[in-house]
């Protein structure tokens, strides 16, 4: 990748690998959801955040990468070789929002985001991890896709809604209910 741009006009087509693809199929427009989800990570990771949120993100992102090499490598032929999405990252996924649930009290009504800014930032990621997940799934040829990428992707806002509570909690706040 040594040019920001191909020199060659815009014709409503990206390249991915050397691959002219429409840029309104639907493996483009989940690679960019998971782009600008990840991007909207980075602006979370530049508050004064530390310790589990911190190193949480961090892998979020790494493992997000992971997941945009998958969605294109659907688009291309097989002899393309794609990360492994390792089982323990959904494992890992799991006993973290495991371990913050146990810190937490229990849920007894729905809560409103805003408790405070990085809270109400996390919820923007649940919220936009949403989009995501829904539009990988619109991809045709899914089931190319390994399943425990598409379950890190349905569990992700799940983290990220325990992400938000915590933060919360650890700032002696509680995020407000609906009655």
């Amino acid at each position: 990748m040594s040019n920001f741009y191909t020199g060659k006009g815009d014709k409503g087509r990206s390249y991915v690998s050397k691959k002219s693809v429409l840029k309104t199929c639907v493996e483009i427009e989940a690679l960019g959801q998971l782009d600008e989800l990840n991007s909207m990570i980075g602006v979370v990771k530049t508050e004064k955040i530390t310790g589990t949120l911190k190193v949480a993100l961090h892998q979020i992102q790494e493992n997000l990468f992971t997941v945009q090499s998958n969605v294109a490598g659907i688009m291309l032929d097989s002899s393309f070789k794609v990360p492994e999405f390792s089982s323990k990252k959904l494992k890992e996924m799991g006993g973290l929002i495991n371990d913050i649930e146990k810190r937490l009290p229990p849920l007894k009504n729905f809560v409103i985001s805003g408790t405070n800014r990085i809270s109400a930032e996390i919820d923007l990621l649940r919220a936009k991890s949403r989009n995501v997940e829904r539009s990988v799934l619109k991809i045709k040829k899914i089931n190319k896709l390994d399943p425990d990428i598409r379950a890190y992707l349905n569990r992700l806002s799940s983290l990220f809604f325990a992400l938000a509570r915590w933060e919360a909690r650890k700032h002696k706040e509680e995020k407000p209910t609906y009655r």
